[in-house]
């Protein structure tokens, strides 16, 4: 890839880098940019208690990110709200899709079968909230213009995922753009000619004080009590324990209970079914959270806000999905649904985005609105399932490299599973191996997805005290909320979108070398954003 960006980062000298390092480690656990670290930083002998904290995987200095491409992706999150809400609303369409998919996934299969269950009973809450992270990478495209001049090229945005439950790192990414700025005030960036960090290129993130204004949105339209005598209300953080990534969550927390008076609480997954309860005489089933640390003071829960439940290794045993099933019948506004999580399976990220798909029109009847989202798609491909586009890639797969045709060389693609939370994806020429000795129904639970060619860049990475620099991939995530009410399934009544805006972002970075991007699993950095023009 051409290198596109001016010289960067800056060249330090000796006592610049300790001025820097010490001036962002003391900030970070100051301002809580931290994580709880690794057993292999320090070991659980070190710590047994879990009382110690390390500053976040967090890069030196903020990145290069192309001003017009950081604005188009703001601008569309709220068509991209609209898309998955809709889409979470037409049950028969994702019906369509999920059956594809449950002989094949266990998974998704039983997530359905939790949403048939709440269906034949009757959904109890016709509000859904969802806290929606849309993920880019730039895309370095020289066949958009005209000529083999390889000092043209366009950059545009294409779309990695879009994440619909438990979309991390709201919390840290506002601090992390707050750090980079505190450097620059402090002089650990020295000045350049001409300069490239300034004030005016470091945008301002309010992801913590926007994610929180959803939740609290959705506290508000829950409306009084259901239960008899009222009780007082919360929200609910549904949990994975331990938790490392604690101090994230912990900044949308705080700003709850400091901005809006609302009391949060967090519970364990596996604490569901012995921390809550609905009582079986009142038809309405508000769901009732206990406090361990005060058992005489229940809550009735307005939200729930779900930070865990979306990996199948969490589900250990019947009880979980009888918990998870407990929480869907409930009352409380679930961020996400059950119909919500299963909005953002790959399998529809690859629906919408095959070449020549009709579907996007169905949720996005604006066709300037559809074609801008479609835009943003990376060329995608079902497998196993025997339509034209699967055809395609099979055969692709069955022969060498075509040289005549280099873009479907499968060192172009990732395959992907139906999962969230990083480190499930096959890469490049990985994939025919991986693929050899599957059955061709099973192939169905992935899809194959071109890899974006971002441009050349460069930085610095902390991550367990330890400096890594040298060449890097940033992936840039705009968060959404959308609060919205489903309507009735059998009638006309296709449901409404109550709030929908645009909620700040997260610049993750990680080495070239390295596919995957997840902070939280051990192969990214949080960053921030320096808005060039090229």
């Amino acid at each position: 890839m051409p290198q596109i960006y001016p010289h960067y980062p800056p060249d330090l000298t000796q006592e610049q880098t300790e001025y820097l390092l010490t001036t962002l480690k003391d900030w970070s656990i100051a301002h809580g940019l931290a994580i709880r670290p690794p057993a292999s930083f320090v070991s659980e002998e070190a710590d047994p208690t879990g009382v110690l904290a390390s500053t976040a995987p967090v890069t030196l200095f903020p990145s290069p990110f192309p001003r017009s491409c950081f604005e188009e992706a703001r601008a569309i999150q709220t068509a991209y709200n609209e898309l998955y809400s809709a889409i979470a609303r037409d049950r028969g369409w994702l019906r369509d899709i999920v059956e594809d998919l449950i002989e094949v996934d266990d998974f998704i299969a039983k997530l359905w079968d939790v949403h048939l269950a709440v269906q034949k009973e009757g959904y109890a809450q016709d509000l859904s909230l969802g806290l929606f992270r849309s993920d880019y990478m730039v895309h370095f495209d020289v066949s958009m213009l005209d000529g083999l001049n390889p000092d043209d090229y366009a950059l545009q945005v294409k779309q990695v995922e879009f994440n619909t439950i438990a979309s991390s790192f709201g919390g840290l990414s506002s601090q992390v753009s707050e750090l980079h700025k505190h450097l620059l005030s402090a002089t650990a960036y020295l000045p350049a000619d001409p300069p490239l960090i300034t004030p005016s290129s470091l945008p301002t993130n309010p992801s913590i004080a926007s994610l929180s204004a959803g939740l609290a949105a959705a506290h508000k339209a829950y409306g009084l009590s259901k239960s008899t005598p009222p009780k007082s209300l919360c929200i609910i953080f549904v949990v994975q324990q331990p938790e490392r990534n604690a101090f994230d969550q912990r900044h949308l927390e705080y700003h709850l209970t400091t901005h809006y008076q609302i009391p949060t609480f967090r519970l364990p997954f596996t604490s569901i079914l012995t921390q809550t309860h609905i009582s079986a005489s009142n038809p309405t089933r508000p769901l009732i959270y206990t406090p361990p640390h005060s058992p005489n003071t229940p809550y009735e829960v307005t939200t729930l806000y779900l930070r865990a439940g979306y990996s199948p290794t969490e589900y250990t045993s019947d009880e979980s999905w009888k918990a998870r099933f407990h929480l869907e019948r409930s009352a409380a506004i679930k961020c996400p649904s059950i119909l919500t999580h299963l909005a953002g399976s790959k399998k529809v990220q690859q629906v919408l985005a095959t070449p020549d798909s009709p579907h996007l029109a169905r949720f996005l009847p604006d066709k300037e609105v559809e074609e801008r989202v479609r835009r943003t798609f990376a060329r995608m491909y079902p497998l196993g399932d025997g339509s034209k586009a699967a055809r395609h890639v099979d055969s692709m797969l069955a022969t060498a490299i075509p040289i005549a045709d280099p873009q479907m060389a499968i060192q172009c693609y990732v395959l992907k599973p139906q999962r969230e939370g990083g480190g499930n994806n096959i890469y490049r020429n990985s994939i025919r191996s991986f693929l050899q000795n599957m059955p061709e129904r099973q192939r169905r639970a992935y899809i194959l997805m071109e890899i974006i060619e971002p441009p050349q860049l460069s930085n610095s990475i902390l991550r367990n005290g330890q400096v890594e620099s040298g060449e890097v991939i940033n992936e840039l995530g705009i968060y959404g909320v959308c609060l919205w009410r489903n309507g009735k399934a059998v009638e006309e009544d296709k449901g409404q979108i109550l709030e929908n805006w645009e909620a700040g972002y997260l610049l993750r970075t990680k080495g070239k070398e390295s596919d995957e991007g997840g902070v939280a699993a051990g192969f990214g950095a949080v960053d921030s954003c320096l808005l060039v023009d090229v």
